[in-house]
């Protein structure tokens, strides 16, 4: 289940015959937990052979946006915060660096832990981790007695250098527990041990400020599946990629930002597998934004420092980059300009031809005026819409701006494909890497609609559409292993002499990783380790993570992570520096739980014709052909592994509808993918 901002989606996989079904419901914002029930029930009874019965589930996989959410619209915990004397400024303070150098205006995102619940307490500890002041264990239980008087729900914990030596911040998660029992404590050498005191404290804030929210929810959800019988624990989605346990993701929460996301990068990931491309670029809209990613020689992009609205986070995640530009985003007029999001009109109301209020033109009105979308219903006749109303909200656009309906509707989509062009750029351009050696996976129930156009922006020969676009993170949920990060900083120069050093480093993970090994009851086979480690020149600010090499012998360990610091850094920055020192600064390591997977599987070549998949006609505009055109309708379903359909066509389904314009052949693949390119 992926709970998304306007659709929950359902994906359902039978082991034994070896098939997905999928199912989407619309989103319940008040309370997520509703939306997930019905859909089960709802996807359940909808099956092809049959209802089945909810206690048959053996494996519950949950991507959720209620982290997100809650730090979006500003309705996390009321925050305390302990730390060393002399620093609960620092989440304030910040860096010395601006987003935008010369925007006057900017505005900092609201700072979670107030000044007054920002309390200090006497200790010291230094850079090697030697005592320069004890912990006074008075200060601190004062400070947790106050913030009890002020009521708040969780109590971050972040002294200096503990990622060294953690013992005062034990010793005050200690005296919380004694003295405020029923606090949300997140400790920063537990959520984020390493260094950079301001990302760590922020990492640590945030955990915090979900911390009662997200243990909320999922202390609902869990009764909510008893009660329609589904017995099977929860795992949640990691922004890395993995899963975690329903207890995990209570206690840190922040690694669940980019839970919907993440597992849809994970699916594109095991779509590419199957298909042989290992180059993509993805590009996940929904109804509230879009997520792009780029996964190079089948490796996804990971980050170890990542902004997510603002707040600095010092955790492993899928370097996914978000645009506020999904089918919910609203256009407006500012200052005479035509501007689209990043306002979403979400689930409820959602979009104008939803009929359920909202009177401002969407994405999704624009594709319904120009003919693309279904003009009567969608999810398969499940959700009727009213065309009428989309036309009307964007006359009243269009006469804002004095242009006619067609032009208003027909901007809307260039204004918002530029804006996803500009975050693919970001992800492949920046980084060095050309768009143009990359296939365009689009997912999203709105991805396939606008993917045609975006890649012509961006030169991108070859589109893929999968068997099941809209309900792509859904599908990742089910081929996910159970994965965790664990880091620690030490500082060293690369030489063979730091070996000892790091081995001992790593030893100390391993321990830790074989902790959670057992934590999540993960069998001895099905375990795996991944080393990694953060490296730059001396003086750099910034570090590039590098695997560690395997295979090597100890005398080549030096010379191999040298030369695959510098291929990195030449991919990145465009040079190397021979001459400089190299330094490592952080150990890492992913452990990895294999689950069984989903797999997909391929289907024998169709045996009639794709002409007995065309459902009709529609008028939809094109401004390739200056006008509205009569345009072939496609059930996909009806479409098999060899079909060509001939640009212009709409290809529609219960989860999305694809759009291939003039030009364009679509060939379905032995996947039953739409693989979408320039006709010869």
């Amino acid at each position: 289940m992926d709970s998304g901002g306007t659709f929950t989606d359902v994906c359902v996989f039978d082991e034994e015959k070896g098939e997905v079904f999928v199912w989407k419901v619309s989103s319940t914002p008040h309370d997520p937990s509703e939306g997930i029930t019905t859909g089960i029930e709802q996807g359940l009874k909808a099956l092809p052979e049959g209802e089945a019965d909810p206690a048959s589930l053996i494996y519950f996989g949950h991507g959720t946006t209620v982290g997100t959410n809650a730090l979006i619209t500003g309705l996390g915990a009321d925050t305390g915060l302990i730390t060393t004397e002399g620093f609960r400024d620092i989440l304030e303070i910040r860096r010395q660096k601006r987003p935008d150098l010369y925007d006057l205006q900017t505005v900092k995102p609201p700072i979670l832990a107030s000044r007054d619940k920002r309390l200090e307490v006497k200790e010291r500890i230094l850079f090697d981790g030697t005592v320069e002041t004890p912990l006074d264990e008075e200060d601190v239980r004062r400070a947790v007695r106050r913030l009890k008087e002020e009521g708040v729900g969780a109590i971050a914990i972040c002294t200096l250098f503990s990622f060294i030596e953690p013992k005062h911040e034990a010793r005050i998660r200690a005296i919380v527990e004694e003295e405020y029992p029923g606090a949300f404590i997140s400790v920063s050498h537990e959520i984020a041990p390493e260094f950079r005191e301001y990302e760590r404290l922020s990492t640590t804030v945030v955990n915090a400020y979900l911390g009662p929210i997200m243990k909320a929810y999922l202390d609902r959800l869990s009764p909510r599946l008893a009660e329609i019988g589904v017995h099977a624990e929860p795992h949640l989605t990691q922004s890395n990629g993995g899963v975690i346990s329903c207890e995990t993701a209570k206690t840190q929460p922040v690694r669940t930002v980019l839970s919907g996301p993440a597992a849809g990068v994970m699916a594109a990931l095991a779509v590419g597998r199957s298909t042989g491309f290992d180059n993509l670029i993805t590009f996940d809209m929904g109804g509230t934004s879009s997520d792009v990613s780029l996964i190079d020689r089948g490796r996804p992009q990971m980050a170890n420092d990542i902004e997510v609205h603002g707040y600095p986070l010092k955790v492993p995640m899928l370097d996914i980059h978000t645009v506020g530009a999904g089918g919910g985003s609203i256009a407006h007029v500012d200052n005479g300009l035509l501007k689209v999001g990043p306002r979403s009109a979400g689930a409820a109301p959602g979009p104008v031809c939803y009929g359920r209020g909202n009177d401002e033109p969407t994405v999704t009105d624009a594709n319904v005026v120009l003919g693309i979308l279904n003009q009567t219903h969608l999810l398969n006749g499940r959700m009727p819409i009213d065309a009428s109303a989309s036309k009307a909200a964007m006359q009243r656009l269009a006469d804002k701006l004095g242009i006619g309906v067609m032009d208003a509707a027909q901007g809307i989509i260039r204004v918002v494909v530029a804006n996803m062009a500009k975050a693919i750029r970001v992800i492949s351009v920046e980084r060095g890497y050309d768009p143009r050696d990359y296939v365009m996976l689009a997912f999203g129930g709105a991805g396939p609609i606008h993917a045609a156009r975006l890649a012509a922006e961006l030169d991108i020969p070859r589109i893929m559409i999968p068997k099941h676009p809209g309900i792509m993170c859904a599908m990742g949920l089910l081929q996910s292993d159970l994965r965790t990060n664990i880091a620690l900083t030490r500082m060293t120069r690369l030489t063979p002499d730091a070996l000892r050093l790091l081995e001992d480093g790593f030893a100390q993970l391993e321990v830790r990783a074989a902790d959670w090994f057992a934590a999540e009851a993960i069998a001895p086979e099905a375990r795996a380790l991944k080393r990694a480690v953060d490296m730059r020149y001396g003086g750099q600010g910034y570090e590039l993570t590098i695997d560690w090499p395997e295979g090597v012998g100890e005398d080549e360990i030096v010379s191999a992570l040298r030369r695959n610091f510098e291929d990195a850094h030449r991919q990145l920055y465009g040079y190397v520096a021979a001459e400089e020192p190299i330094q490592i600064t952080t150990l890492r390591i992913e452990a990895i739980g294999h689950v069984p997977k989903a797999e997909l599987k391929a289907y024998p070549a169709a045996t009639g014709s794709e002409k007995d998949a065309i459902l009709g006609e529609r008028r939809v505009y094109l401004p390739e052909l200056g006008d509205f055109v009569s345009v072939p309708l496609y059930d996909r379903a009806l479409l098999g592994p060899g079909h060509v359909v001939t640009g212009p066509a709409v290809i529609e389904q219960m989860d999305s509808t694809t759009l291939v314009l003039p030009q364009q052949t679509a060939t379905v693949d032995p996947y039953l993918n739409l693989m979408i390119e320039a006709q010869a």
